[in-house]
Formats: C-alpha cells, structure tokens, sequence
C-alpha cells in the first residue's frame, strides 16, 4: 500500500516549531502527535520525529491486520512486533497494555518465521490511526542532534543543536540537488546538523574568531564543510537558500542598518530566504525584496527567537 506514519514527540514550547517543519515536511501540520504521509523523511532527520513506520497494510480492525500478517514470510530473517507508545491518539484508539501485549503476540503467531523479542532483524510497528489499523515496518529515532551539543567551541546564546536541526530541515526539506549557504553561520551550529544530514551547505562570517570555530566544530565531528572568511556582501555564488541567524551575541551585534544590508545582499544571491530575529524585523524583510510564506516562535528557556521563511517577492521574480 506504501506511505508512513509517523509519531512524534514534543514539549509544549517546541510545539510552534515542531509544527513548521511539519509543514515543510509534509505540506501539513497537526495538534496530533502522529501524522501520514507518502513522503519518505528519515526519522533521525528530525529532533521531533519519535518514530516511522512504513506502512504494508491497513485495516478496519485487528482481525484484518492479522489476516494479512499470515501472508508474510519472515524465514530468512527473525523478527518481532511492537504497538508502541503514542500520546497524541485519540481517546477511542487508546489501548491498555495488557490488550497490546495480546495484539502482538496475536500477530506475531501467523507471521511465519521465528519471533526474537530481545534482537530482532525486523521489527513491525502496529499503530491505530484516524479509525484504521496500520502495520509496517517500524524505525526508531537516533537522536542524532543530541550527540551534537558538546562542541569544542560555544556561547550561550547559540542557537540549541535542536533548534538548528529543525530550522536546516524547515530550509532544506528535500536536500537532493539544493545548495544552501550559512552567510552569518558564526560558530556553526546549524552548518554541523545540516551538514550531518547531507546537506550541500557552505558558511560564511566576518568574524575570524568565529569562523575558525566553526570550522573546529565541524571537524570535531569528523564532518567536511567549507567556512569562508567574509561579508555577504562578497559572495559571488547563486544558492538555492540561505539560512541567516541574525548576529547578536558578545561577538558580533548588527545594529538595524546592518541586518537591512544584510539582508540586501541576500536577494541576488538565493531564491528561497530562512531568517532567525529576536526582533520584529517583517518591514525590513519587505523592503529587501521578500516575502514571508512561513512563520514560527522558537522558545529556549524565557529567550524567544521568531523564524521567518522567505521567497524572493513575485517583482524580483519578474526583473530578475
């Protein structure tokens, strides 16, 4: 039947976040936990995404999904069957887990093969969903972001590993053939989690201090990624889009004038524009020459950042 269901898990701060990279994702949000979609997303892509399950086949009820089970033949390999955890169904899909327990072993009995509980080469994942049974095949996260938060080089008001894990998927959701540059990267947090997912991204910044720490951060995970030396102002190269995390840290504050200019110099050099501000900055991006299409408040303790989507505006299309 093919598609996916994936489930997620979220605080209620990241919530607003969570959400826009859905929509990146899937062209769709939802206050559920759990959402579908024909689009495969590697489930270590996201710091949100719990769990994937890819879908082989649905059904009214448990008796339809054991049916199709008896079809699988698992002799060359060993495998088990899980109904995982899921906060966001709804109250008529919940199930206790004596009732779970017995749904597995009622499943795994027709599968032919030989069930491993402790180290299986296949696990199946069952998921009741919008009044339909799911079953497929079931992938945990890595939290792969997570590895990333000790780096040799940091400040405090760096973006978190997780919210630049989301903001590089919000800008790059398909990164198969996109190049994607970081003009105000600063120590790298963002290059490290785009650059760890495959992205084709390059980084930039006007501060040498930075700059070599985030190149330091980028090898200290055995990850390869260009850090140039220079002002957005001098880039030469077209990009499919640019991520910029307006400076205001203890290195480096842009004053008013410069995050225009900055942002100036962005529309000759990509189409597609992602913007962190911890000011309200929608006059300065109109006057750039873009549009915002997208939007969301990021929460790190009582420090709020607003992430801003962009495209060039239709007139930039037209004389460009």
């Amino acid at each position: 039947m093919g598609g996916f269901l994936y489930t997620y898990a979220y605080h209620q701060d990241e919530k607003d976040l969570c959400q826009l990279e859905m929509r990146a994702f899937f062209g769709q949000d939802t206050d559920s936990k759990v959402i579908k979609s024909h689009r495969a997303i590697a489930p270590g892509r996201s710091p949100f995404i719990k769990e994937r399950v890819e879908l082989l086949f649905e059904g009214p009820d448990l008796a339809a999904i054991v049916k199709q089970a008896a079809q699988l033949d698992m002799e060359q390999a060993t495998f088990k069957v899980i109904f995982p955890k899921i906060n966001g169904l709804d109250a008529t899909e919940q199930v206790s887990f004596e009732d779970k327990r017995d749904m597995e072993r009622q499943i795994g009995f027709v599968i032919k093969g030989k069930a491993d509980v402790h180290n299986p080469d296949m696990i199946f994942g069952l998921i009741p969903f919008e009044g339909c049974w799911h079953f497929g095949i079931y992938q945990l996260s890595e939290s792969v972001w997570f590895k990333h938060q000790q780096k040799p080089r940091e400040y405090s008001t760096a973006l978190s590993t997780k919210t630049a894990r989301a903001i590089a998927n919000i800008a790059v959701p398909e990164p198969l053939g996109i190049k994607a540059i970081d003009p105000c990267c600063g120590i790298g947090t963002v290059l490290v989690e785009a650059l760890s997912m495959g992205i084709d991204i390059v980084g930039r910044d006007i501060n040498p201090l930075v700059v070599d720490g985030s190149r330091e951060n980028i090898a200290h995970f055995g990850l390869s990624g260009s850090v140039d030396l220079g002002a957005i102002a001098d880039i030469q190269e077209q990009y499919d889009v640019a991520i910029i995390d307006m400076p205001y840290n203890l290195y480096t504050h842009a004053t008013s004038d410069e995050q225009q200019e900055i942002l100036r110099h962005a529309l000759p050099v990509t189409e597609k524009l992602l913007v962190v501000t911890i000011e309200p900055i929608d006059h300065m991006i109109e006057k750039a020459g873009f549009t915002i299409i997208d939007r969301c408040i990021a929460k790190k303790s009582l420090f709020l950042r607003e992430i801003l989507v962009c495209e060039k505006t239709k007139l930039q299309h037209a004389t460009a």
